[in-house]
């Protein structure tokens, strides 16, 4: 199966991309902000809200997620920007599709992310 993020490594299999970082493996966190919130769409392709809560930095993080709406698909992700900032700090500019019974959504954002020692966290996004 092809990851959903449909990584810029010419489609990798989900198991090979982000499905490692969504596997559990504390030694294994996503490089980049890019690759955090490509991990973090394939999430939410596969409905994993344990890893969404985990990458999501406390200080912004809801209590809970609700799982995808019955028969919601996600239909793909465009990362037009990826800017680091500092060591730090980076931000994404992404447009996710998804379809719903029948009607089309599109959520263009652009996200801030944390890296604190070794790891990067979603901390929150503006809708574009």
């Amino acid at each position: 199966m092809i990851c959903p993020c449909r990584s810029p490594a010419d489609a990798l299999p989900y198991e090979a991309c982000c499905g490692r970082y969504h596997a559990g493996a504390l030694h294994l966190q996503a490089p980049t902000a890019e690759a955090l919130m490509r991990s973090r769409y394939s999430a939410f392709a596969h409905d994993r809200l344990d890893y969404l809560l985990a990458t999501w930095h406390p200080s912004h993080r809801p209590a809970r997620l609700e799982p995808n709406p019955l028969g919601l698909k996600w239909l793909g992700l465009d990362v037009r920007r990826h800017t680091v900032i500092d060591a730090d700090h980076a931000t994404v500019e992404f447009v996710a599709r998804s379809k719903l019974g029948g009607r089309a959504e599109r959520l263009h954002e652009l996200s801030r992310f944390v890296r604190e020692g070794e790891r990067w966290f979603y901390l929150a996004g503006d809708a574009r």
